[in-house]
């Protein structure tokens, strides 16, 4: 059976053009103030939204087009700034190499296959940015991307030799000062008399885009003890935020940027929680079979009080995909014995307890996370192997091992109600804590969680044009689904231009949003 979701295909190429808009065409620098901001020295701390990264990688011109480079231009116009230094990788591939063998991939670009249009890894050029050519600092945009909150103050996290052993950041080993220094005292050694601070997305985002895969480290706290996907505790993130917001504001003014909520952004509101077609020319004729199979199951559940996970592919709408919910109990003893009361024989029985004793079909509350558009309804080969191991023959094996139709879409994949509910309720300890402290501290403010809102309903305007959420069409997110277009991060450049102008008094020019590109098109990909 083929996947059943599709990227929608693209009607007009527009969407990687720009457009003209007239927002501050006119830089005059009698016109434009400061106001009470001193912009001479401006550093950038934060993860890979405030490195520029897009498409799945950090290449030039993503770093180009960062919103710390954007703001530094526009406070250039304002008054005498130094350079505005930033790591710019060597190339637009995306790609990073650690002793000439690649480590992380290349960036995705929009091309147009049999089935219409779809981000693909692009090939088009070799990777050339060596991690342990060091990037000679010091630098002004601190964004490292894949930065957790306690990461910028961790010891050793910029080490080369730490890349290949998985104990550092090959971003920040390419600039960092030295082995041992933290991206912290690297910003503060500049002694910057401006900064902006934006760190947090992934102590929410890596729990959230794994599918909940993680675990929500509520009271625990120790960051050292912490898994990769696992949920940053509250207390936690308070602490250090105030500790580097605290000590950068000794000497300098600066804008604190809070946490979006991870479902306002396309890898997560894309894919259709009940994307099975029943005009779909190889799922639709097997609809009775499925149902006939899932019968006895359905009675099984029944008879344990558990209905809601019975499953049903309908003939005449869109049906959900069955997957796996991990919050729910385990009935996996008690539907095999059920089953073998009902006739069914043992082995089988067993197999189909194992399978199902956790599963049901999606919700309109569950998220199905972008990378799943490429798994549903695709047989699961590793099952495969799994099942001929218990007995099964290849053809039996391979039907019972559709994902998302006969074999429950793995956990990875999906962010189930409960889950998102974790991180809500992080999200919100997080922004509730740098809102305090932008208070306590006299910083600037900014709601991004608001603004990504509103790009996810009904987008937002400019001279010219819109951007929105939505996939690829949307203007405003790169092809990952999480991270920005060079236009989107100029709509959250002008987001803090405003945020400044009205904390300090100045009067800085915004960006000419329509000026700035999106996702880029291109036939040269694997």
């Amino acid at each position: 059976m083929k996947n059943y979701f599709k990227y929608m295909a693209i009607l007009a190429l527009g969407i990687v053009s720009c457009e003209p808009e007239l927002e501050n065409s006119i830089e005059d620098g009698d016109f434009y103030t400061s106001g009470e901001a001193d912009f001479s020295n401006y550093v950038a701390l934060g993860n890979s939204l405030t490195a520029g990264y897009a498409d799945g990688a950090l290449y030039l011109s993503g770093q180009q087009n960062s919103f710390p480079s954007i703001l530094a231009e526009k406070f250039s116009a304002v008054q005498e700034t130094g350079e505005f230094i930033q790591p710019l990788v060597n190339d637009n591939a995306g790609g990073l190499l650690l002793g000439g063998n690649q480590i992380t991939q290349n960036r995705f670009v929009l091309a147009v296959g049999a089935n219409g249009p779809s981000p693909a890894r692009y090939t088009g050029a070799q990777p050339t940015t060596e991690v342990s050519n060091k990037f000679a600092g010091p630098v002004n945009n601190m964004g490292v991307p894949g930065a957790k909150s306690y990461h910028l103050v961790a010891e050793n996290y910029g080490s080369v030799a730490g890349v290949a052993a998985g104990t550092a950041n090959p971003y920040f080993a390419r600039f960092s000062s030295s082995e041992s220094a933290t991206v912290l005292q690297d910003a503060l050694a500049q002694e910057p008399t401006f900064f902006t601070l934006w760190i947090g997305n992934n102590d929410v985002l890596s729990y959230a885009t794994s599918g909940g895969s993680g675990e929500y480290q509520l009271n625990n706290f120790d960051p050292r003890t912490y898994g990769e996907n696992d949920i940053t505790d509250p207390t936690v993130f308070a602490m250090l935020y105030r500790q580097m917001a605290e000590a950068l504001a000794q000497n300098a003014d600066g804008v604190l940027v809070n946490i979006p909520n991870v479902a306002s952004v396309p890898y997560f509101t894309t894919v259709p929680f009940a994307p099975l077609n029943p005009t779909d020319e190889d799922f639709g004729p097997q609809i009775p079979t499925l149902n006939a199979t899932f019968a006895p199951l359905n009675q099984a559940f029944a008879f344990l009080g558990v209905p809601e996970r019975s499953v049903n592919f309908a003939t005449d709408a869109a049906s959900p995909v069955l997957i796996k919910d991990e919050s729910l109990t385990d009935i996996s003893t008690q539907l095999t014995e059920v089953l073998i009361g009902g006739g069914i024989d043992p082995a089988t029985a067993t197999l189909y307890g194992m399978q199902y004793g956790q599963s049901r079909q999606a919700t309109a509350e569950d998220l199905l996370v972008l990378t799943s558009a490429g798994v549903i309804g695709s047989v699961n080969q590793q099952r495969v192997q799994e099942l001929m191991g218990l007995g099964l023959d290849q053809q039996t094996a391979g039907q019972l091992s559709v994902n998302g139709v006969t074999y429950p879409m793995e956990d990875q994949f999906v962010l189930t109600d409960s889950e998102q509910g974790f991180v809500e309720s992080a999200t919100t300890a997080y922004n509730i804590a740098i809102s305090q402290i932008a208070e306590t501290n006299g910083l600037g403010y900014v709601d991004a969680n608001a603004l990504l809102n509103q790009l996810d309903n009904g987008g937002i305007s400019f001279d010219g044009g819109s951007v929105n959420s939505d996939f690829v069409t949307g203007g405003a997110f790169s092809l990952d689904g999480v991270h920005l277009t060079p236009r989107g991060y100029a709509i959250i450049a002008n987001a803090i231009i405003d945020e400044i102008n009205a904390t300090y008094g100045s009067n800085v020019p915004k960006a000419n949003v329509g000026s700035y590109g999106t996702v880029t098109l291109s036939q040269d990909v694997q």
